[in-house]
């Protein structure tokens, strides 16, 4: 992209793939100017999780405040603006044409470009709204609905090297969360009892083949379910933080030794956390622990930038900045869209 370099470039950033909405508005890539969030958790917490339609709703009642709201926290206009970015998937199909839509209106009235952006792409580039990247890296995302190992070998190339075959972390987290009777989203309130306890529920560890970086936790969730059950049954219930911090453990080690195991054998320089359950405390102590002792570099966003937020919406979007690719105004929000094909 041509421009004069000594002019900042401002990317005015919209998110809304689930159930928060979210706008913001970053210089050149990684200084924030604004960063604004609407949560929809009491929305949804009475029924257990996210309810699409509902989602869908409080993104078009709040997404024209919260435009209004970054241009004036960031004291920019539309005029000082390089483009618009905004989230085309993966996520929840009414949420995601929210967003698009009125990124596409903005782009059109105000004669910017648009730049379509990866949500994942967007957690894994949060870390360079705080931290300087160094390639090749790996990064581990951990969101209520991805659980990935994600091969970067330069700026803005993924290649998944693992998944999760059933649920994702985040997914287990909340279904165990269900059936402790605990408020939804379940996974701070399964950390924080995990940290309470000392004893721990003896739960498996699904390693898989031996060579494979994938994931798998329906087993573990099914372990849990049935040790509750058989539990109650003989009229002796488990106690909440034992469950807790059992099943937080299992999750956490095969997490972190998937990790570990890929920085080495990809000759990583650094390993990358993202994605909301890396707002874990257990997760995230584990891993600088080990990684510590391994003498690996470990990057973390804040927790503020962990769960859904546009500011790394932007993050990602600079990539594509820098290199004048644009998306037209006719594209098309996809709610399975791969990470892969987001590569610059």
């Amino acid at each position: 992209m041509v421009s004069n370099p000594n002019k900042p470039l401002y990317i005015l950033a919209i998110e809304t793939s689930c159930d928060e909405t979210a706008v913001a508005i970053v210089e050149n890539g990684t200084t924030i100017r604004a960063n604004v969030v609407s949560s929809q958790i009491e929305v949804h917490q009475r029924f257990g999780g996210v309810v699409p339609e509902l989602a869908s709703r409080k993104h078009v009642e709040s997404i024209t405040w919260i435009i209004e709201e970054a241009l004036e926290q960031s004291g920019l206009e539309p005029h000082d603006l390089s483009a618009i970015a905004v989230t085309q998937g993966p996520g929840l199909i009414g949420a995601l044409l929210v967003g698009v839509v009125a990124a596409k209106a903005l782009a059109y009235a105000w004669e910017l470009p648009l730049i379509a952006v990866h949500h994942i792409a967007g957690h894994i580039y949060a870390n360079q709204l705080v931290h300087k990247l160094q390639y090749p890296l790996i990064s581990l995302v951990v969101s209520g609905g991805h659980t990935e190992l994600v091969y970067i070998e330069a700026e803005g190339v993924f290649r998944i090297i693992g998944q999760t075959r059933d649920d994702a972390a985040g997914e287990a987290y909340d279904k165990i969360a269900r059936a402790l009777k605990l408020p939804y989203p379940g996974g701070p309130y399964i950390d924080r009892l995990a940290q309470e306890e000392g004893a721990a529920l003896p739960l498996p560890r699904a390693w898989l083949e031996p060579d494979s970086y994938d994931f798998s936790f329906s087993g573990l969730k099914s372990a849990v379910l049935s040790a509750l059950n058989q539990a109650n049954m003989k009229g002796q219930p488990l106690v909440p933080q034992v469950v807790a911090k059992g099943f937080q453990d299992s999750v956490v080690e095969v997490l972190v030794e998937k990790a570990l195991r890929a920085v080495k054998a990809y000759g990583a320089k650094q390993l990358l956390l993202a994605g909301g359950v890396a707002a874990n405390q257990g997760l995230r102590q584990q891993l600088a622990a080990r990684c510590a002792a391994a003498n690996v570099p470990l990057l973390a966003p804040p927790l503020s930038l962990c769960t859904d937020n546009a500011a790394m919406i932007a993050a990602a979007a600079f990539l594509k900045l820098q290199r004048g690719q644009f998306s037209s105004l006719d594209f098309k929000a996809e709610p399975l869209l791969k990470l892969e094909e987001w590569s610059v």
